[in-house]
C-alpha cells in the first residue's frame, strides 16, 4: 500500500520544482503573506532574512537574475519528518551548469522548513555560501 505524501513533503517538492524553475513567482507563491525565509550563512545577492511573501519574490527574482548558476537537479540525501508534523528537515544538493562557462556546480544546504496551512510560514535555509561563491566563479 502506497503512503499518502504528507502536506509538507508536497509544499517541498513544489519548492523544489520552482528552484529548478528560477522562477520567483513560483517560489514565493508557496509563502504566507507573512511567512519568514531566513539565510543563515551568508549568501552572495541574497539578503539574511525576508519578511513576507513579497520580499521572498522580490529577493530571489534579483538573486536568479544575476546569478549566471542554472540549477539542474536537487540531489535528496536525507528528509528528516519531526514530531512536529508542520515541520521538515532536508539534506539535499543543489547541481547544475553555469551559463556563463559550462561548469558544473555543487551546492549543498540543509533546510529547515514549516508549513501550515498548505503555504510556507517560516523557512531556514542553510545553503553553503562559500559553494555557491565558487560555483558563481
Amino acid at each position: 500500500m502506497k503512503r499518502r505524501q504528507s502536506p509538507v513533503r508536497a509544499v517541498l517538492d513544489r519548492y523544489r520544482r520552482a528552484l529548478l524553475d528560477s522562477s520567483a513567482d513560483e517560489l514565493a507563491d508557496l509563502y504566507a503573506p507573512d511567512a519568514v525565509h531566513e539565510v543563515p550563512f551568508p549568501f552572495p545577492g541574497l539578503p539574511e532574512r525576508c519578511d513576507g511573501r513579497e520580499e521572498v519574490r522580490a529577493a530571489y527574482r534579483a538573486a536568479w537574475a544575476a546569478s549566471p548558476a542554472r540549477p539542474e537537479h536537487v540531489v535528496e540525501v536525507a528528509v528528516h519528518e519531526t514530531t512536529d508534523p508542520e515541520v521538515i528537515v532536508v539534506e539535499q544538493i543543489v547541481t547544475g551548469t553555469l551559463a556563463t562557462t559550462g561548469a558544473a556546480f555543487r551546492v549543498p544546504g540543509l533546510l529547515v522548513m514549516r508549513v501550515r496551512d498548505g503555504a510556507i510560514v517560516h523557512v531556514r535555509d542553510y545553503m553553503d555560501g562559500s559553494a555557491a561563491v565558487r560555483a558563481a566563479g
